[in-house]
């Protein structure tokens, strides 16, 4: 067992090999704090059939014993990944899948298990670590020393993997894979940060990777394994000959089409007659034809660019496509606009829902909730192709968590627009920077549903061809473009600055002065297509949808919350019923009260504040009599608030029994004359009958009636007290 230690953004790191997993190719234990995870790398043992594509897998899985939780569900264990480790699988391949050699057919396997978790370092980025830890202390032909690490900055101060709970004051949130020398992977988001901030925090980034790169190299010093030769696989030379007097002449023509199907059905068409033709001539080797075929388009297409500075489409380098948006498309939603780029479209429509709507999430870090999300979907007719239909993929959950952080920044907090967002973007059609036109059409939707945004967000797409030391950056890249070019790079933001950002290469790396270069390309295509936005809604609208549900605020006692929701949630439910609103309150006494109908929503509040509401001194209320007593009855003016009515306050005069006034049931107005330390309420009906002339109050049982004219000690004539009661 070999283990190599060393201090990073403050707190031990360590890599630990030789004691886990040993019949993998290489398994790494890497930890940072308490949160601990194992990578496990494996190859089959030959190659496979050429599929077009590296068939590497990266599966990224969190353990709930690792933050000692037990899984909820009816199986009590670990299911389907959920978002955020496909999220976190994604973030591992990217950066290490353009690293393998070129032709390496192997399948290849990259198992990443968090352990455990101290809730506070995030297991994503350590997984990274210890799948590049892993692949280089393995025999697998991976020659490339890769780490990577979250920046962060808090106050001003850039910080190397920021704490959970310190990222939660942090305005940059990105993480960052690289060599020695070159990225060669970024994304995350920050809140309008500018283009020459976010390149120092880069450039931060790598100088501390370059720290565990070094542990790296030591721990594959001391025990990696030496790699397996690979050759990679050379086409016969009378093919590759054969295939590019067939086609080349053909290809070179059909990439002038400037139509995206026109130009593919082309080239498909030309590759049908390749295969025909040489299908004799070299039988079984139809994927060796492609591949050269595919060549052949691609020097195509990155010559042309760097040559003759023509892209696929006509366009020259820094040209965007045409760009058109329409807001309120769709009647009864809450806010909708459809954004189009080229033969790029995306309809986003935003829905208004309460706090019951929100999401909730359990994972490592604990329990947590969503009150904005962001949907992304990627139908097969998008692209003009028949595939099966099945849930989001990996694809698709990776653009939409994109899309998602771009608008995150400018959505408002709960204090100011107490809703739950939910936006759903659905490519209609796709030719290259989906996910941006979703932040486009996003950004729409959100105004066209009144919701307060900051300002408008906008994304682009930037591409990059490479050879030898010639380059040439390329703006708003179209499907083939990604495909054939060596850099997706794509950055969002306001006009203020950047939200958020993603680059993927295909190249062996990138310096800073192309990545500046990029960053400042891709400011300049932000701002012109926010002016294209504004034209068609430059700010969120005054009102809200009339289809969205209104909102009301207002806060309760804590002890009072039972008194709303009622035995067996009688009262909260008789009033949802019987007013259409929803009612939810919070265990700090908030009561949020949504409806559609405004006057709906302000009658639930009342029937919610009728239930705890306070009796107020000297206020008047009608209640019913609820128990009598020889000394007086007990009324209930309010829900569950009782108030004494004391025989001598019932009337001027002298009151000789409670039932020659009230009865059990009767409805009496009275006025509240005394609330005392104990919350007890005394009441009057006397204070709200007209005074006899001459009325004088006592201090005894109750005041008196006036002494009669002539009767100076208030005997009757004839004698006997008066009031006396009689006997029987």
């Amino acid at each position: 067992m070999e283990r190599i230690e060393l201090q990073f953004g403050g707190r031990p790191f360590s890599m630990e090999t030789g004691k886990l997993a040993k019949q993998a190719n290489g398994a790494v234990l890497v930890r940072h704090g308490d949160t601990v995870v194992l990578a496990a790398v494996v190859a089959s043992k030959e190659p496979i059939a050429n599929k077009g594509f590296f068939p590497l897998t990266v599966d990224y899985r969190e353990k709930a014993y690792a933050a000692g939780k037990i899984p909820g569900g009816f199986f009590k264990r670990e299911g389907r990944p959920s978002e955020k480790e496909i999220l976190s699988a994604r973030m591992i391949d990217r950066p290490i899948r353009p690293l393998f050699p070129e032709g390496f057919n192997y399948e290849v396997q990259v198992h990443v298990t968090v352990l455990s978790s101290d809730q506070q370092n995030d297991a994503d980025v350590l997984g990274i670590c210890a799948a590049a830890s892993a692949l280089a202390v393995s025999d697998i032909p991976f020659e490339h020393t890769i780490a990577g690490a979250r920046v962060g900055r808090i106050d001003g101060k850039l910080t190397i993997n920021p704490t959970t709970s310190e990222l939660e004051s942090s305005d940059i949130n990105l993480v960052i894979v690289g060599t020695r020398t070159d990225v060669i992977m970024v994304e995350g988001g920050c809140v309008e940060v500018s283009e020459d901030d976010l390149t120092a925090a880069l450039q931060f980034g790598l100088d501390e990777v370059r720290k565990l790169i070094d542990g790296i190299e030591e721990l594959q010093r001391k025990v990696g394994k030496a790699k397996s030769p690979f050759v990679a696989p050379v086409l016969n030379p009378e093919l590759v000959t054969a295939v590019k007097e067939q086609a080349t002449r053909r290809i070179v023509e059909a990439n002038q089409i400037t139509d995206k199907t026109g130009r593919e059905d082309a080239i498909r068409s030309i590759s049908d007659e390749v295969y025909a033709a040489l299908a004799e001539q070299f039988p079984d080797e139809e994927p060796a034809i492609g591949v050269v075929l595919e060549e052949i388009e691609r020097e195509d297409l990155r010559n042309r660019v760097l040559n003759e500075k023509k892209r696929a489409d006509g366009r020259g380098p820094d040209d965007i496509r045409q760009i058109s948006s329409d807001v309120s498309v769709l009647p009864r939603v809450h806010g909708s606009a459809l954004f189009t780029r080229g033969q790029t479209q995306a309809l986003a429509v935003v829905t208004l829902g309460t706090k019951v709507d929100e999401q909730r999430i359990d994972d490592l870090m604990g329990d947590s909730t969503k009150s904005y999300m962001l949907h992304y979907n990627f139908p097969s007719y998008s692209v003009g192709e028949v595939r099966p239909i099945r849930g989001p993929g990996r694809r698709e959950i990776g653009h939409g968590a994109l899309a998602e952080r771009a608008l995150q920044p400018v959505i408002p907090n709960e204090e100011i627009f107490p809703y739950t967002v939910r936006v759903v973007s659905d490519v209609l059609e796709s030719n290259g920077s989906s996910s941006q036109a979703t932040i486009c059409a996003g950004a729409l939707a959100l105004m066209d549903a009144g919701v307060p945004i900051k300002a408008p967000v906008a994304g682009v797409a930037m591409g990059l061809i490479k050879s030898g030391n010639r380059y040439e950056i390329i703006t708003d890249i179209l499907g083939v473009e990604d495909h054939l070019g060596d850099m997706d790079f794509k950055v969002a933001g306001t006009a203020d600055g950047i939200t958020a950002f993603q680059m993927d290469l295909k190249c062996q790396g990138l310096s800073f002065e192309i990545l500046r270069e990029a960053l400042q390309k891709a400011k300049k295509a932000r701002l012109h297509v926010l002016d294209r936005m504004a034209a068609t809604l430059a700010a969120p609208r005054p009102e809200l949808s009339p289809y969205a549900p209104r909102i009301i605020i207002f806060q309760i006692k804590v002890d009072r919350i039972g008194d709303v929701i009622g035995p067996g949630g009688k009262h909260i439910r008789g009033i949802c019923e019987q007013t259409g609103a929803k009612i939810d309150i919070d265990d700090d006494g908030t009561v949020i009260i949504a409806s559609v109908d405004q006057e709906a929503g302000e009658t639930a509040k009342r029937m919610v504040l009728s239930l705890v509401e306070e009796p107020e001194l000297d206020r008047v209320y009608e209640g019913k009599v609820r128990r009598i007593t020889a000394f007086g009855a007990f009324i209930e003016i309010l829900p569950g608030t009782d108030g004494l009515l004391h025989i001598s306050e019932m009337d001027y005069a002298r009151t000789e029994r409670v039932e020659d006034v009230c009865k059990m049931g009767d409805i009496v107005q009275v006025k509240v004359i005394e609330i005392d330390p104990e919350g007890k309420v005394r009441l009057s009906r006397k204070a709200l009958l007209p005074k006899p002339e001459g009325y004088v109050e006592t201090n005894d049982r109750g005041p008196r009636p006036p002494r009669r004219n002539g009767d100076d000690r208030g005997r009757r004539p004839g004698g006997g007290r008066p009031f006396a009661k009689r006997r029987e």
